[in-house]
């Protein structure tokens, strides 16, 4: 996946594309790979990197959403299950099975969630992953050695989907380019050409040389998060908006608060959302809150009384009490909730995902969570092929295997998320020594992996490589920042960077990841 060659394939393009897709976030790359797999030719461009928003922020799970049960609503709850079992299947790689554990403080609670997890288990049906089951006190213990135990009366297990949300959205990416579709990151839509009141492509700029491109295509998707109205103001400025923000706000703490291999699930906190505590890299995920923003931002931030929320609860249930010296790194991303009218809270709006088409064919696609990516992509595509009049072609993303997949390394292997890239990568460091090396004493990342994603993976800058495509900024934002003159000086080897652009990114970076260490 080489960026220059893929602007050479833009240019070089005759007529219009039969899909322009804005946006490369989960929903974006999962239509282009859907799209691009059926024949389409496809082009897709993102303001930024790859998973830059919402898509890198998540709490890492590919899950039916138990919380969603509860509500009534088993439809969605089907779904997911079913696509959860399809990415297991797709992208064995970066999709593992992983227990959870939901404690019980009192004596009903145990029986009551345990039936609950039964109907789970089976809306799964042949894609489900192990079966639920009680758990003893003792049980408890051995598994979850650092839970509270005052008050505890057992618990019940049972399993979901863990995954790498940036690493899965660079390999959704690279599948499409291997079935021939052009994606280029930091590539700014800055407006929507139209002929006749209809939509017939987009206006484009390059981030890094200004140019502007004319991109015609004979239908357009505006896949952009929480940022679909401003794509849809584009097309109709007097539009209603259809976004309503939340923020969920996640920390990070060092796996000793949370050692072994299973997660914990807290089905109630105090605003009403279920709260996890989740193994994730050698490193423990708390999270998330809910809480309506009103103003949106590309780096959103955790507000004050988030982290408090967040600490009191961890305390809560675990014997150690978190620190802010003891936050690793703390990031907030915004989901894109469907507005519904007399909503009273973010936590009522809507999961499903939402397709609208506006009178000039614009087509808008937003809602949805990453576990069900892969049947949003498929209902936007079905619609694009009607409202571009493409041809229809039938989906074949069920069964279709994720670049990286043909290889399954050991979970604890560190490149493991690479799949079967992997290889490339020891190759690169077998021939330069050097670059076999960490970038950081207390980060996994080495140069040869950085010389990988600039290389194939179209990292661009420093924020490119430690934010997405290796985790270090969450997994450890104060070593990151370390990290980052010698990731900067790699980048420069691969990209010819001077001095002064080198100098730059590090500023940037260090820069970006201030707002990631919780001061205190």
């Amino acid at each position: 996946m080489n960026r220059e060659r893929l602007f050479s394939q833009l240019a070089s393009h005759s007529g219009p594309f039969d899909i322009a897709i804005i946006g490369g976030g989960a929903t974006g790359l999962g239509a282009a790979v859907d799209a691009a797999s059926r024949g389409h030719s496809v082009v897709l461009i993102e303001q930024s990197d790859f998973a830059k928003g919402t898509s890198s922020r998540s709490t890492k799970l590919v899950h039916g959403g138990v919380r969603y049960l509860k509500q009534g609503n088993v439809s969605l709850v089907l779904e997911a299950l079913r696509e959860r079992g399809l990415l297991c299947k797709n992208a064995p790689h970066l999709v593992h099975s992983l227990p959870f554990v939901i404690p019980s403080y009192h004596w009903w609670e145990g029986p009551f969630y345990g039936i609950g997890l039964k109907v789970y288990d089976t809306l799964a049906g042949q894609l489900g992953l192990e079966p639920s089951r009680y758990l003893s006190r003792e049980d408890m213990i051995e598994l979850l050695p650092t839970l509270e135990t005052e008050g505890l009366d057992g618990g019940v297990i049972y399993h979901d989907g863990q995954f790498d949300d940036a690493r899965l959205a660079i390999h959704l990416a690279r599948t499409a380019v291997n079935h021939g579709a052009i994606v280029l990151n930091h590539m700014r839509c800055c407006g929507l050409m139209k002929e006749n009141g209809h939509i017939i492509g987009v206006q484009a700029e390059c981030a890094e040389t200004g140019r502007q491109y004319e991109i015609r295509a004979k239908c357009v998707i505006n896949a952009t998060g929480v940022f679909v109205d401003d794509v849809r103001h584009m097309d109709e400025p007097k539009a209603e908006k259809i976004v309503a923000a939340s923020q969920g706000v996640h920390l990070v703490l060092p796996r000793e608060f949370l050692p072994g291999d299973s997660a914990i699930m807290i089905p109630k906190t105090d605003d009403g959302r279920v709260l996890f505590a989740v193994p994730w890299h050698g490193r423990v995920i708390i999270g998330t809150t809910d809480t309506p923003v009103e103003h949106l931002s590309v780096e959103p931030r955790a507000l004050p009384e988030e982290i408090a929320f967040l600490m009191t609860h961890a305390a809560r249930y675990l014997t150690r009490d978190p620190k802010p010296s003891d936050v690793l790194s703390i990031y907030a991303g915004l989901r894109p909730l469907v507005a519904m009218k007399n909503a009273e809270s973010t936590a009522a709006l809507s999961r499903d995902h939402t397709i609208l088409i506006a009178d000039s064919g614009l087509i808008t696609i937003t809602g949805g969570k990453w576990t069900t990516y892969r049947r949003m992509a498929e209902d936007v595509i079905d619609h694009a092929e009607m409202i571009g009049g493409i041809g229809v072609k039938r989906c074949v993303t069920h069964d279709l295997m994720i670049h990286g997949s043909a290889t399954v390394l050991a979970k604890d292997d560190p490149l493991a998320v690479y799949g079967s890239d992997a290889s490339d990568i020891r190759a690169l460091a077998a021939h330069e020594p050097e670059w076999a090396g960490k970038v950081h004493p207390k980060l996994d990342l080495t140069c040869a992996e950085v010389v990988f994603n600039t290389r194939h993976e179209m990292a661009r800058t420093v924020g490119d490589v430690l934010a997405r495509r290796s985790r270090s900024l969450l997994l450890d934002a104060q070593s990151s920042m370390s990290a980052a003159p010698r990731v900067a000086a790699l980048m420069a080897a691969e990209l010819g960077w001077d001095a002064k652009k080198t100098a730059h990114q590090v500023e940037r970076y260090q820069h970006l990841a201030c707002g990631y260490i919780l001061e205190g």
